[in-house]
């Protein structure tokens, strides 16, 4: 069965969603009643099959109230992170075309939000009001929606991912279910921890899945690394989701408070959205086992690939082999390059994605000689197994004194050194070289922010890695602008270094 009302046809009472501070939660009966008002509040609103709506919430049920409605109406569904200024969400909901926002009142940028004609604002008051007004069953004009997301802006203004709406009956099969239900085994006997917010793409899409399958879904409010710890031994979670930097920062808690949780439910451990070090990756299968998979794609559908731990401790630091699609590494002009030289990284037979309003982006986005294979921006390498090796994103590259340096390689070195909460490596204006190398650090202590750790994090990469590699200098930053989904919000790093004129 992959569709939420099938289950709660099936099984009425399970829990679809449980939060972890205590607040109600949904079960699949609930989830479905809720979620055919919804949709009848939609149609009452005018909105139709292609139409957009958006929601503006932390995590709580009511994000899977509306995704729900708006899946079985045939609307597009946007996202908006919870920190979005208001001019930001105003972009984002004017771009999309929403002709419905839910808010949260605690959302701060809510207070300054512009009115916008044809725009109808519910908060979740509202919201709760206004489906108790609705009818219950499925409205007449059933058809599949689905999410259209926003790039998350980490190099210019966010872009939205459309892609063609899903035809058929909205209890359909939907691909991205098929194939993770099949990948992990995902079914209506698992738990699935979200510890990441539910505006993100992969959050969203696994809890969503796991309604498609039936199992059900325990949500953190935001991630902290003990009661993540504490909610797999009480809920007997199974199976969950992770970015890089919420392993980095288990593996510094203390190895009492690590030890201290049983953890022996869980089977599967999933991670993407960001590149993972060698050594914190190591650290985690050695901590629990074989049971790490990842995967890397993006919002855009365009292809994935994927890698056990038995096939990563063989290739450390893949990020493996195609699972949907084929993949070519090619140089500047489109050529295909021979196995083992790096290049762009693109995928031939995804899915046909667009960014919304920008033609020029979703063009460059296609490769000069193949436009049905398209990229993400990322720079790697295939190896003579076909296993697919990430070097960076192609636009965070420095090229200093005509040589090409990419800084995920120090980024994953800086962020092994027991003081380092987080490492930025950027490239910044030298007279004589064009670029040269800056780390940003934030230290795990605050008042380690000295000229003299500065120096030993110097020393520490010229240990290991060639000199031309190696920062000139390094500042601190109390917090850098990691996004929840793992993603460095590397623009605003470097905009603090260049020359608003020669800014990307």
């Amino acid at each position: 069965m992959t569709h939420p009302r099938l289950h709660a046809l099936a099984d009425p009472d399970r829990p679809a969603v449980i939060m972890t501070d205590g607040a109600p939660g949904l079960t699949y009966g609930e989830l479905e009643d809720r979620a055919n008002r919804g949709a009848h509040l939609l149609r009452s609103l005018g909105i139709a099959r292609g139409d957009g709506i958006a929601y503006w919430l932390p995590n709580c049920p009511e994000v899977f109230e509306v995704y729900w409605a708006g899946q079985r109406a045939g609307t597009y569904i946007t996202p908006l992170a919870t920190a979005l200024t208001a001019a930001e969400a105003d972009y984002i909901i004017g771009n999309s075309g929403a002709k419905l926002l839910v808010v949260s009142p605690a959302i701060p940028g809510l207070a300054t939000l512009p009115a916008r004609a044809g725009v109808t604002v519910l908060t979740l008051d509202q919201l709760r009001a206004a489906l108790a007004r609705q009818p219950a069953g499925p409205i007449a004009d059933e058809s599949p929606g689905f999410h259209m997301v926003y790039s998350s802006g980490t190099t210019g203004q966010p872009k939205g991912v459309r892609l063609p709406l899903p035809e058929g009956e909205v209890t359909g099969e939907h691909m991205i279910a098929a194939q993770i239900g099949r990948r992990y085994g995902l079914g209506p006997a698992d738990t699935y921890l979200s510890p990441a917010p539910l505006y993100h793409t992969a959050p969203l899409a696994y809890t969503t899945t796991c309604h498609r399958l039936g199992a059900t879904v325990v949500q953190m409010p935001r991630f902290e690394p003990e009661p993540a710890l504490a909610a797999i031994e009480r809920f007997g979670v199974t199976i969950t989701q992770m970015v890089p930097t919420m392993f980095s920062r288990l593996l510094k808690l203390p190895e009492a408070e690590r030890a201290a949780y049983d953890l022996s439910s869980l089977r599967t451990v999933i991670h993407a959205a960001a590149p993972c070090p060698v050594p914190v990756k190591q650290a985690m299968i050695a901590w629990l086992g074989p049971i790490i998979f990842e995967y890397y794609g993006g919002s855009e559908g365009n292809g994935s690939t994927g890698i056990t731990s038995a096939e990563w401790l063989e290739k450390p630091g893949s990020v493996g082999r195609a699972s949907w699609g084929t993949i070519h590494i090619c140089d500047d002009t489109g050529n295909e390059l021979p196995t083992g030289e790096q290049g762009t990284v693109y995928f031939e037979g995804g899915w046909d994605f667009k960014y919304l309003g920008d033609e020029d982006k979703t063009r460059n986005s296609r490769n000069p000689l193949h436009p049905s294979w398209s990229t993400l921006g990322d720079v790697g390498y295939l190896d003579a197994d076909g296993y697919l090796f990430l070097t960076d994103r192609k636009s965070y590259m420095i090229i200093s004194g005509g040589v090409n340096i990419y800084p995920q390689e120090v980024e994953n070195l800086l962020i092994t050194h027991p003081k380092v909460a987080d490492a930025a490596v950027i490239g910044v204006p030298n007279a004589d070289f064009g670029e040269e190398v800056k780390a940003v650090i934030q230290p795990l202590d605050p008042a380690d922010a000295t000229p003299a750790f500065a120096a030993e994090l110097i020393a520490f990469c010229k240990a290991q890695l060639s000199p031309i590699k190696c920062p000139r200098s390094v500042d601190f930053d109390p917090a850098l602008p990691r996004l929840d989904n793992g993603k460095l919000y590397k623009r605003l790093v470097k905009d603090r270094y260049w020359p608003l004129s020669d800014r990307e």
